[in-house]
């Protein structure tokens, strides 16, 4: 598929995702980092716009120059920009220009694809399609909590629960102890906290074929897994004393029942479904319970060949860190990943919600240890 193709395929995605929203859901934002709809619209085609056309088309102009300002998301390099939890509260400009400055954009990105940009402007382009993948998983990990913490529940659509699946692989994989390439190898699109290459000692470990379900996460919650201090570290321990934290993320008792929210609506929990929307601090305190320990990032790349992936993104015992020779470029895309190397865990596979060919192996996502809101779960190592 040319880049334009998928360029043209990125975007379309983008706004199929919106086809069942109302405009009233465009722009609900009920926590600082879970942005509205109309925002990762907006930010995904600023991408382009900021990075790229402003750049390497010589006769654009500019959509709105006040848009730099209300959906710039981080970049120091590009200026001042509207603060993260502000973004619900932006109600001008409307939907119906988000979607022209999208159309705008799409047509001014295919002009200047059709007509032999310079390589830099194919690398940003391949670079800004990767970006609106990721957004596009946001996106629906954003809506979710919104609408989950509606009281009435709404569903996003039917046929979108995402949190049903099942195991397909059980037992362990035996890994030898030895050295292992670890980092992206080959020359398709990966990002650049996925380099570079280097080798990494492991001890012998095993680790397992099949991911924590809900029944087996129950077991803990019934033992007292949360109210028993010795399974948790010190900062999780705090943490869920002071949010007052006793279940995964969207979960609540009906008569006798846990019944979590999905994007299909509020439903009885399958208890042989995997496990998804717990913290690291959950995922760590669960692996204490059970006398076992969560993977290293490392263990996880090196055994991932032999691993059923992707279903969830699946927290492991590495902080975020750069590999031996990783260096931050000076521009704007420079502040893409480096720059948040601290105070945070590496997750590893893909989810439910990552669009198509934007997963593998070598992808290192990374949150803060308390986050529950993407559809992350546990992997079990030993």
């Amino acid at each position: 598929m040319s880049l334009a193709a998928q360029f043209q395929q990125t975007r379309q995605f983008s706004e199929s995702l919106c086809s069942p929203l109302s405009v009233e859901d465009y722009n609900t934002q009920v926590i600082d980092y879970a942005s509205p709809p109309k925002w990762h619209l907006a930010h995904t085609t600023w991408f382009f716009e900021e990075m790229i056309l402003k750049k390497y088309a010589d006769t654009y102009r500019e959509f709105d120059p006040q848009f730099g300002f209300l959906f710039n998301s981080y970049y120091n390099h590009v200026g001042e920009r509207l603060a993260r939890g502000a973004r619900g509260d932006i109600s001008v400009p409307r939907v119906d220009k988000v979607l022209a400055y999208r159309q705008y954009i799409n047509e001014h990105m295919l002009t200047l694809l059709e007509n032999d940009p310079p390589v830099e402007a194919l690398s940003l382009a391949t670079l800004g399609i990767n970006h609106e993948q990721q957004h596009q998983e946001l996106f629906l990990t954003d809506l979710k909590y919104a609408l989950g913490r509606n009281p009435l529940y709404p569903p996003y659509g039917q046929g979108t629960n995402l949190v049903n699946d099942t195991n397909t692989s059980h037992g362990t994989v035996n890994m030898d102890e030895g050295l292992y390439k670890i980092g992206h190898q080959g020359d398709s699109f990966h990002f650049d906290n996925e380099t570079q290459v280097h080798k990494v000692y492991l001890n012998a470990y095993s680790i397992d074929k099949a991911l924590v379900t809900n029944g087996e996460y129950i077991e803990f919650m019934d033992a007292g897994g949360y109210d028993t201090f010795h399974y948790w570290l010190d900062d999780g321990w705090h943490y869920l004393k002071d949010n007052d934290i006793n279940a995964p993320l969207y979960w609540q008792k009906i008569d006798g029942r846990w019944h979590y929210y999905t994007l299909a609506g509020l439903e009885p929990v399958n208890p042989d479904a995997l496990l998804s929307h717990v913290s690291y601090y959950e995922a760590n305190a669960f692996a204490s319970w059970k006398g076992r320990r969560l993977p290293t990032e490392f263990e996880w790349e090196a055994a991932s060949d032999q691993l059923d992936w992707g279903k969830r993104w699946e927290w492991t015992n590495s902080a975020y860190l750069p590999y031996p020779g990783f260096t931050i470029s000076k521009d704007a895309v420079g502040e893409y990943n480096g720059k948040f190397m601290i105070n945070q865990m590496v997750l590893r596979g893909a989810s439910v919600a990552t669009p198509e060919n934007h997963s593998r192996k070598t992808y290192r996502n990374f949150f803060h240890p308390h986050l529950q809101w993407q559809f992350s779960g546990i992997r079990l190592a030993a």
